[in-house]
């Protein structure tokens, strides 16, 4: 394809789908997709197949659970509204409260609209190693729970669960030290409770990940407290290193001895967590230099293609000199990369094309400029 793309290789989706539904029998527990990770709803009926829930955090994605996933959503939102929380209801299995305040305005009514519907409260452990504070959810001043201090010796008779959020991306060795933590300040209310939700940023499918550790965490929880269910969101395991960003050279300038090879694709408005954490993604044949010598050979700035002065990164040395027409490839940019893209300055998102496991190719969507006029509506 001339044009950007997002290229979805199904054979590796479907093996960090087979080691998630394993894990989840294995160490019975429910491990459910999170659409802030991930939201190609086309690919639903793949992951049907291993998995039976979706987590949202917003009326949009409860809606896409219960339309397209075809299944009701555990739900968890910092802040509910007045014109969405009924809807949200109906489109719930699960909802999950993040303070105490938003349980007490809305809990009647969302039993009175859906009277299946199970209620937690998101608790802070005030536990996490997430070093990066943009992502980290348990930092001071957190808007995220309810810390233990703050929880009545007896929960209300209609909260069934806990919710808890602390890591990204984390190993299982992680999991292991936070859950100290959080036993330690609400196992007293677990008596009291029908499940533990364990949150995301639980990267099981990464090469490194100790999966038998967190199956024996798990297996250790169910020891301690049987009648628990437990439930893990996970969102970028399920994505992970399932297919790249496909872009293209459109121009090459240089100023002041800096190179700058310009791509028809844009950090800021398709790779925003490479500028907003910041994190420096792998580009294929190239490697990024930290400090790199002016005498490195095919040394290149990448420049994405917005008016955004910052839309840049550096710097990369290719094993050839770069050509326009030819492809730059960002590796593992399905995951949250996808559901965070943007149309800042009218920027065409890339196309969505799935590779199949008998090696075809089906272009899943294409964008163009009604899609950013919809926006502007």
């Amino acid at each position: 394809m001339s044009t950007p793309f997002y290229l979805i290789e199904e054979q590796k989706l479907r093996r960090n789908l087979s080691l998630i539904a394993s894990v989840a029998k294995r160490a019975d527990v429910e491990i459910i997709l999170a659409f802030k990770a991930f939201a190609l709803w086309k690919t639903f009926p793949i992951f049907r197949e291993y998995i039976s829930s979706t987590t949202a955090s917003s009326l949009s994605e409860a809606r896409l659970a219960r339309e397209e996933f075809g299944a009701p959503a555990h739900t968890y939102s910092p802040a509910y509204t007045d014109d969405e929380i009924d809807t949200i209801a109906r489109c719930s299995s699960h909802l999950t409260f993040n303070s105490l305040t938003q349980y007490e305005r809305y809990h009647h009514r969302v039993a009175a609209v859906n009277p299946e519907l199970s209620l937690g409260l998101r608790v802070n452990p005030e536990y996490s190693e997430v070093e990066t504070m943009l992502y980290n959810p348990c930092a001071p001043g957190t808007r995220f729970g309810v810390s233990a201090e703050k929880l009545p010796a007896t929960l209300p008779a209609d909260i069934e669960g806990f919710h808890c959020h602390c890591h990204c991306e984390s190993g299982a060795d992680v999991l292991q030290r936070t859950l100290v933590h959080i036993e330690e300040k609400f196992s007293r209310w677990f008596p009291q409770l029908k499940w533990l939700n364990l949150g995301g940023g639980h990267l099981m499918t990464r090469k490194d990940y100790d999966v038998d550790l967190l199956i024996a965490l798990m297996k250790g929880l169910h020891e301690r407290y049987p009648w628990l269910r437990i439930i893990l969101e996970p969102g970028s395991a399920f994505a992970w290193q399932t297919g790249p960003l496909v872009s293209h050279v459109v121009d090459i300038v240089e100023d002041k001895g800096i190179r700058t090879a310009i791509l028809d694709v844009s950090f800021t408005c398709h790779m925003p967590d490479c500028l907003e954490m910041p994190y420096f993604p792998e580009v294929r044949n190239a490697e990024h230099l930290s400090q790199p010598s002016p005498l490195s050979p095919h040394l290149y700035r990448l420049g994405g293609n917005s008016c955004l002065s910052g839309d840049f990164m550096s710097s990369w040395r290719f094993d050839h000199e770069l050509q326009v027409g030819e492809e730059v490839i960002f590796e593992d940019m399905i995951h949250y990369t996808t559901v965070k893209t943007n149309t800042f300055n009218g920027i065409t998102h890339p196309a969505i094309v799935m590779l199949h496991a008998d090696g075809t190719r089906e272009v899943l969507r294409e964008y163009g400029y009604e899609d950013y006029r919809s926006r502007m509506d």
